[in-house]
C-alpha cells in the first residue's frame, strides 16, 4: 500500500470505547480498524488500557482480583482532516457509546516500514 508524503498539518483522532463493545457480532475495535484499512487510511493503532471509567463512572481494571471483560480501548490515527470528516458518519453509526476527539497535529516525520 503506497501513501503520499505525509508531513505537515494533520488531524489526530482518538476513539475511546470499551473492549466488550460490538459491531455486527464482532469486536467494535476490529470493525473500526477494518473500516480504516478499507478506506486506505495511512495507519491506526489500538491501545488497550489497564484501567479507566467512562460516563457510567464504573471503574474497569485488569487487576487479578477482578478480571474485567470491558477494559478501555483507545484507537488513534493521524490523517487529513477532510478524510476524517468524511468517515465520521460511519463511525457515528457504529459507536453506540464512546468518545471521539479530534485535534490538530503537525507531522514532522513519517516513514513507512519497508
Amino acid at each position: 500500500m503506497e501513501h503520499q508524503k505525509f508531513e505537515g498539518e494533520r488531524t489526530l483522532m482518538r476513539i475511546h470505547i470499551g473492549e466488550s463493545d460490538k459491531w455486527q457480532a464482532r469486536p467494535l475495535y476490529e470493525a473500526i480498524v477494518k473500516l480504516f484499512r478499507r478506506e486506505n487510511f495511512s495507519g491506526v493503532t489500538v491501545l488497550r488500557g489497564v484501567g479507566g471509567y467512562g460516563s457510567t463512572s464504573r471503574y474497569h481494571t485488569e487487576k487479578i482480583l477482578r478480571l474485567s471483560q470491558d477494559l478501555p480501548i483507545v484507537i488513534e490515527l493521524v490523517e487529513d482532516t477532510e478524510r476524517i470528516e468524511r468517515i465520521l458518519p460511519q463511525l457515528d453509526e457504529m459507536i453506540g457509546g464512546g468518545l471521539i476527539t479530534l485535534e490538530k497535529v503537525r507531522v514532522i516525520l513519517y516513514r513507512s516500514g519497508k
